[in-house]
């Protein structure tokens, strides 16, 4: 016992130093935005994030997921991605909440992991004549993130001597072997050079150019007829980048559209640009981001469909194959974290918030001891099959990499002050421009409301600039501060409040949380319904109509519809509202409207037996003469 607190304090010492990453070079580009120090959330999202530490994090068996790298006898299946999938959210997951039993499961899961690594630097399950194939290279980039990760939080240097010796054994293969990249593995190299995160990592933390030329070397493969082509192609929609692949051979090397791989690409590309400054790299992956978002984002704020980009933000309303997988969620989610903190922009946190509180929740069981690996618009959230001979799937694995994100982001630092990028119940700490010891708390329900209140704990009085993002989807937002109005607020921005701040400063924030009605296609036509951030869904679990009527929300102005809140009486519903919905009528005239009763998307079709039935989109009648 006494060996586990003494671990605890050294790491809980080394975290509050604020020495976290450990950076052996100057990049070139620095962070717009930083992390707060330390968070404490409640509510809500608070619930979710101890449900899953406790069911998911720890009660992760990691001695399962480190047995197949003692093997070395595989040929094609990926569990090497489960140990670092798993591992880094756990590392997440302790610098949110740092407990000396989490702690005790990272260093013996970390030492148990490197003790499989073999003389010449392999940790890996895949025998000798298959090394660089398939999954073999995206398994070593897990297993180098969560080896930098464990460093990150213990500054223990044999972890990070783990990682070297993984990366220096890869590119000796590479070297020996004359392969390039971009030809090993799947998805037109993607899986394989996504490597290209980690191995930025190495070279911040170490400074040895050697692996800033590797990264520079995998980027230039990129651009080669092999090559994905990530930064030529970024201005073409990521679901038309290459041509359709064969149907048996969706998720083999032809495949350039799949969501998550690219994605991960981009993440790396992203940290080579803060390293080079590059603006070719930072442009690229803006340029993705903009095509995903106009072309792929559904209004649940994820897509993909069989994992890959197809289009789909024009074909969400119709039943789609596969749709929504967790592991694209929680990887969009991180890219947009990346752009949020290198730029500052809001349109990122819009982003971050409509998949969190829609996509990623809604595939989180209500415990957190597991996750769906696809979630649609309409139909069920069944269990996913089980992966690899594992016991669980990637996405089981994935989801919680997503959920820490939000804690020590929620509220970050800035050159100018702090910056209120979401709204969640709780305290968070950091340190003002001048360095002195700031606490912003939130006291709110959001979004069950639209109301938050904030106050500033601060020993010294500062001048200094507050941001608070002010989301695209409310229309009318009020703010004041110490009671006083603030003007000139727009949406889908930061309102900026520059003033002398002092201890116990306090500001209130309303958010416009109409209903809104949501069209698409015409032949045929659907409607969807939104509340602030949460999209609101259909249950058969609640009264009124079945899920198979056809309804026509009644508008009261604009696009608006008139929201009723409910209590809900079943524990696995978060919100319920009701609202007036125009029944198909089979007479001479229009049916008067009938109440009809609509959760949030987190909630619908969520529950820990049962597999409800669920609907967003609404089919509309036909009507010729309207035509």
């Amino acid at each position: 016992m006494r060996k586990k607190s003494f671990l605890f304090i050294i790491a809980f010492i080394v975290f509050h130093l604020g020495i976290v990453a450990q950076r052996n070079v100057n990049q070139a580009i620095s962070d717009k935005l930083t992390t707060a120090e330390s968070a404490k959330l409640n509510g809500y999202v608070g619930d979710k994030l101890n449900a899953s530490y406790t069911n998911r994090i720890l009660a992760q068996d990691y001695e399962k997921l480190i047995h197949p790298f003692t093997q070395h006898d595989e040929h094609s299946c990926w569990q090497g991605e489960f140990w670092g999938k798993w591992f880094t959210s756990a590392a997440l997951a302790y610098n949110y909440k740092q407990t000396p039993e989490l702690m005790n499961t990272l260093t013996k899961a970390a030492k148990g992991l490197m003790a499989t690594q073999t003389p010449e630097g392999y940790i890996g399950n895949y025998a000798p004549d298959s090394r660089l194939k398939a999954w073999d290279i995206w398994g070593r980039k897990y297993v180098m993130l969560g080896l930098i990760s464990y460093y990150d939080i213990t500054k223990d240097k044999t972890s990070l001597d783990a990682a070297k010796k993984e990366a220096d054994f890869l590119m000796k293969e590479l070297t020996e072997k004359n392969a390039k990249i971009v030809l090993m593995g799947n998805h037109h190299g993607m899986a394989a050079s996504s490597v290209l995160e980690p191995i930025t990592q190495l070279y911040v933390r170490t400074g040895d150019k050697k692996y800033l030329d590797f990264a520079e070397e995998i980027v230039r493969q990129w651009e080669t007829p092999d090559g994905p082509q990530l930064l030529s192609k970024s201005t073409v929609p990521v679901g038309e980048r290459f041509p359709k692949p064969n149907f048996n051979n969706w998720y083999g090397w032809d495949q350039g559209q799949k969501a998550y791989e690219m994605m991960s690409c981009y993440e790396g590309l992203l940290e080579l640009y803060r390293i080079t400054g590059k603006e070719a790299y930072k442009k690229a992956a803006e340029n993705t981001w903009q095509s995903i978002i106009d072309t792929e984002i559904n209004i649940a704020g994820s897509g993909a469909a069989m994992e890959a980009w197809f289009g789909g933000k024009a074909l969400q309303a119709i039943p789609i194959r596969h749709y929504q997988e967790t592991c694209v969620t929680v990887t969009w989610i991180k890219f947009n974290q990346q752009l949020l903190r290198l730029t500052g922009e809001a349109k990122y946190a819009d982003a971050i918030e409509k998949a969190y509180y829609n996509a990623l929740l809604g595939s989180m069981r209500p415990d957190g001891s597991d996750w769906a690996k696809y979630t649609p618009l309409s139909g069920q959230r069944l269990k996913g099959s089980e992966q690899c001979g594992m016991g669980l799937n990637c996405c089981n694995a994935s989801g919680p990499r997503g959920l820490f994100t939000i804690p020590l982001t929620t509220v970050m630092e800035s050159k100018v002050g702090p910056s209120v990028n979401f709204y969640i119940d709780g305290s968070y700490s950091l340190k003002t421009p001048k360095g002195n010891a700031l606490t912003v708390n939130q006291h709110t329900d959001y979004p069950v409301s639209g109301n938050v209140a904030i106050e500033l704990n601060m020993k010294k009085a500062e001048n200094m600039t507050l941001s608070l993002r002010i989301p695209d989807w409310s229309d009318e937002t009020s703010v004041s501060v110490n009671g006083q109005p603030v003007k000139d607020i727009s949406k889908g921005d930061y309102l900026k409040i520059t003033r002398d701040w002092k201890n116990n400063d306090k500001i209130s924030v309303s958010f416009d949380m109409r209903g809104k009605i949501h069209s698409i296609g015409q032949k045929p036509q659907y409607k969807a319904i939104s509340r602030g951030p949460v999209v609101l869904t259909r249950d058969e679990r609640l009264p009124g109509p079945g899920l198979e009527a056809v309804l026509a929300p009644v508008a009261s102005d604009n696009g608006y519809i008139d929201l009723t809140p409910k209590k809900s009486s079943n524990p696995d519903i978060w919100m319920i509202f009701s609202a007036k919905f125009l029944p198909e009528a089979y007479t001479e005239y229009e049916a008067d409207p009938v109440d009809v009763e609509l959760c949030d998307y987190a909630s619908a079709g969520n529950t820990m037996t049962e597999y409800p039935f669920f609907k967003v989109w609404l089919p509309q009648l036909f009507d010729p003469r309207k035509e």
